[in-house]
C-alpha cells in the first residue's frame, strides 16, 4: 500500500510539473515572438524563422526559471491534495507532512541533475544555433562581435569607414596577434594594421608593436611603431558583457572542457560563476519544493487557492532579487564569486530547516 501511494505522489507531483512547464513555455513563445518579429521585420526572411528561432530560445529560459517553476507548481500540487482531502488520506496511511516533504523534495534534486546530464547539453545547442544564426542574419548590423574557434572578431562602422578586427584570444584585459582592417565606404583598404598585444581596458585601445601598412599609389608602405592608439566603441567590459550566455555552455562542457574553454580565452570567473550556478540548481530545486512544503502543509483546512497564488508570486520575487543581488555582490568583488551563487541556498537552507521542524509537528 505504502508502494501505491509513493507512487502516487510522484505520478501527480511530475505530471504538475510539467504541466507547468508547459505553461510557461507556451508563454515564453508568445512573448519572445514579438521581439523576433521586430528584428526580422526588415529582413529577407519569412514567418517561420522568428518561430524557429523562439521555440529554440525558449527551452533555455525554462531551465534557468526551472526553481520558481518547480517551486509554483509544488505550491499549486500541495494546495491541491490538501484542499480535495488526499493529504488527509495520506496522514491516515501514516505518511508525516516530513515523509511527504521528503519524497517531493528528493524527486525535485534528482530531477535537477537529470535535466543537468541530458537536457542541458541539448538545450545549450539550441542556444548556439540561435546565436550563430542570429549573428549571420546581423550582418548588415554597424556593429558586430562574435567569438570563434579563430578567435575574437569585431565589426564596427566610424566615421564612413569600416573598421574589421581580428585577435588570436583575449587575455584578461589585452588581445594578442590583433590584426586591424580600415576600409572605405567602397570597402577599399585604407590600412592595416598589425600589434602583437592591445590593451583594451578602455574605449581608448592601446597598441605594442604596431606595424602599419598602407597602400599609396599601387605600393604597400610599412611603419613601424612601438605604441599605437585607435578609438573604438568596444572595451573589456563590454565585450565581455557579450559573452556572459550561460545558456551557450552545457554542464558536461563545463567539467570535461573547463581548461580547454581557458585556453580559447574565456574568463576563468565567469566558466566558474557558470559552473555553480549549474550546479547548484538541483539543490535549488529540492529548497523551493521544500520552501512549497512549509507555507502550504501547515493545515489540512481548506483554504483560497488565490492566497496562495499571491504569497507564491510575491516568494519567487523575493528569491529572484536576492539571488541577483547576491550575484551582484560576486560580480564586483564585494564578496567570493562562488559564496554569491550558493549564497541564496545557503540561506534557504536555515530558513526551511526551522519550517520542517514545524511541519513535522503538525
Amino acid at each position: 500500500m505504502s508502494q501505491i501511494l509513493i507512487n502516487y505522489l510522484l505520478k501527480n507531483f511530475l505530471k504538475t510539473f510539467f504541466i507547468f512547464v508547459l505553461v510557461f513555455y507556451c508563454f515564453g513563445v508568445i512573448l519572445n515572438l514579438f521581439e523576433e518579429i521586430e528584428f526580422f521585420k526588415n529582413l529577407d526572411t519569412s514567418f517561420l524563422m522568428p518561430l524557429l528561432l523562439t521555440s529554440i530560445f525558449i527551452p533555455s529560459m525554462i531551465i534557468t526559471l526551472l526553481p520558481f517553476i518547480i517551486f509554483l507548481s509544488s505550491m499549486w500540487f500541495m494546495i491541491r491534495i490538501r484542499n480535495n482531502k488526499d493529504l488527509l488520506t495520506l496522514k491516515v496511511f501514516g505518511f508525516s507532512n516530513f515523509k511527504i516533504f521528503l519524497i517531493l523534495a528528493i524527486t525535485s534534486f534528482i530531477l535537477g541533475f537529470l535535466i543537468l546530464l541530458t537536457a542541458n547539453p541539448i538545450t545549450s545547442s539550441m542556444s548556439r544555433y540561435y546565436e550563430k544564426t542570429k549573428s549571420n542574419f546581423s550582418r548588415d548590423i554597424d556593429h558586430l562581435i562574435t567569438f570563434n574557434n579563430n578567435g575574437l572578431w569585431i565589426r564596427e562602422n566610424i566615421d564612413n569607414k569600416t573598421r574589421i578586427i581580428s585577435a588570436a584570444k583575449p587575455d584578461g584585459t589585452k588581445l594578442k596577434d590583433v590584426v586591424i582592417f580600415h576600409l572605405d565606404k567602397n570597402s577599399n583598404l585604407i590600412n592595416k594594421i598589425l600589434a602583437d598585444e592591445v590593451n583594451i581596458e578602455n574605449n581608448q585601445w592601446k597598441l605594442s608593436t604596431v606595424k602599419i601598412l598602407k597602400p599609396q599609389n599601387g605600393v604597400i608602405t610599412e611603419t613601424k611603431v612601438d605604441n599605437y592608439q585607435i578609438l573604438s566603441s568596444y572595451n573589456f567590459e563590454k565585450i565581455n558583457s557579450l559573452f556572459k550566455n550561460f545558456n551557450t555552455m552545457s554542464f558536461l562542457d563545463l567539467i570535461i572542457n573547463y581548461k580547454e574553454l581557458q585556453n580559447y580565452g574565456y574568463n576563468k570567473s565567469f566558466l566558474n560563476e557558470s559552473l555553480h550556478t549549474m550546479l547548484s540548481m538541483p539543490f535549488f530545486l529540492f529548497l523551493m519544493t521544500a520552501l512549497a512544503s512549509v507555507l502550504t502543509m501547515n493545515t489540512l483546512k481548506k483554504s483560497d487557492n488565490i492566497r496562495f497564488i499571491i504569497i507564491g508570486v510575491i516568494t519567487t520575487l523575493v528569491i529572484f532579487y536576492f539571488k541577483d543581488l547576491s550575484l551582484a555582490l560576486g560580480q564586483t568583488g564585494q564578496i567570493p564569486l562562488i559564496l554569491s551563487v550558493w549564497a541564496p541556498v545557503i540561506a534557504l537552507t536555515f530558513f526551511i530547516f526551522i519550517g520542517v521542524l514545524q511541519i513535522n509537528e503538525k
